[in-house]
């Protein structure tokens, strides 16, 4: 593995930072967040004219930059440094990549050009508590996650007239906002039940939405509604697609690591910027040798959740899954540093107004999506078979 970056992935990463640098400050992000959409339609179209970046893990003959998923984790770093409120983890690293997994012909022609160019935006429709598992980062993916009969969620049935979806998802990203529905429903009645996947266009007649309130604003959710919805199957019927979820899962989780290793850095970089200004004394609080250990904890905690990310990009194109265990150490470096930016900014860092809690909410937030810490790193023990009944690993 050679851990140097391409001048490409260089100049992803400084286009990026200058443009979110400039388009991206903390009373722009406010702004978006408290917008209908919940984020800024212009900056996603600039990021997506200028960058292509709805696109870049997308296949050219798609219409995309055709990168990998390497190059997509570099960028979302930098968009997790700016906590960038924007459709590309619903589109690109949830959606898109399950229509290009396993979509018709037809259905790839139709639909990836525009999500890769930005002109439209698309959702992964899972119960917000039930995304990990349905990606398989806690647990297998196999059980009745996607709701269904009494469970509630989403059922399917097929008539005369093509595939009808009724019922109800909750904590859907970007689900009040996004162009396209990715929904997962179940279908076959209780003994022969079995999840597929439906196209759903977002401004179809019977559907309903409605923004809901989340903990992390910069990720905006919201309640999606079926009631005797027209759908499109996605695939055929005999898709199966639960492994696809599975793989999707890993790839997701070591972009959404990267993402969390720039929001980490930037939560970081802040605080020493403070410390070193901060007196108290006579003297700056940064020169004070507990201050000083405690920053160099945290550092060090990025820094390993930064390589641990890498490596996790870096292992999806060779097809080893160590996604989780990734995202599990950069969730966890991103909770430290954005509790240590609150406690050492002082009096001021723990009002609600100021900006250390944003990347704290960040931190909360992605683990009741996508962990919480321990269980992705039981699964990731449990899946590495690192211990079996009446053995214990060494």
């Amino acid at each position: 593995m050679d851990t140097r970056l391409t001048a490409e992935q260089d100049e992803i990463r400084r286009t990026l930072r200058e443009l979110l640098h400039k388009r991206c400050g903390v009373e722009e992000l406010r702004a978006a967040v408290d917008s209908p959409a919940g984020y800024d339609p212009a900056l996603w179209s600039a990021l997506a004219d200028r960058l292509g970046l709805p696109g870049l893990a997308l296949p050219e003959a798609c219409g995309g930059v055709g990168c990998s998923a390497t190059e997509l984790a570099l960028a979302c770093e930098e968009t997790g440094r700016a906590l960038a409120p924007s459709p590309l983890v619903a589109t690109s690293v949830l959606a898109a990549p399950l229509i290009l997994a396993l979509g018709t012909e037809a259905q790839r022609a139709g639909l990836l050009p525009h999500l890769a160019a930005g002109t439209r935006t698309a959702t992964l429709a899972v119960p917000g508590p039930a995304l990990a598992t349905a990606l398989a980062l806690t647990g297998g993916n196999g059980g009745q996650w996607a709701g269904g009969g009494r469970a509630g969620g989403v059922q399917a049935r097929h008539t005369t007239a093509g595939w009808r979806l009724y019922g109800q998802v909750d904590q859907v990203l970007d689900g009040h906002s996004a162009g396209l529905l990715l929904v997962a429903a179940h279908t076959g009645g209780y003994a022969r039940s079995r999840t597929l996947l439906f196209l759903v266009a977002g401004d179809a007649e019977g559907v309903v939405r409605t923004r809901q309130t989340a903990l992390d604003a910069t990720r905006p959710q919201g309640r999606v509604q079926l009631r005797d919805v027209p759908a499109e199957l996605l695939g055929t019927a005999d898709t199966d697609v639960l492994p696809a979820l599975t793989a999707l899962g890993d790839t997701a989780a070591a972009v959404l690591a990267a993402e969390a290793v720039g929001a980490a850095d930037r939560a970081l970089e802040r605080t020493v910027e403070y410390v070193g200004q901060r007196e108290q004394f006579g003297r700056a609080i940064g020169s004070f040798q507990a201050v000083k250990h405690r920053l160099a904890d945290v550092y060090v905690a990025v820094q390993s959740a930064r390589s641990a990310a890498y490596y996790a990009a870096w292992a999806t194109t060779q097809g080893e899954r160590v996604g989780g265990l990734a995202l599990a150490q950069a969730l966890q470096a991103l909770r430290c540093a954005a509790g240590e930016a609150i406690q050492l900014h002082g009096g001021i860092g723990f009002t609600w107004e100021h900006e250390a809690h944003l990347y704290f909410k960040r931190a909360a937030g992605d683990e009741l999506l996508f962990g919480p810490v321990h269980r992705l790193r039981d699964r990731a023990a449990e899946t590495a078979r690192l211990f079996t009944r009446g053995e214990v690993a060494v």
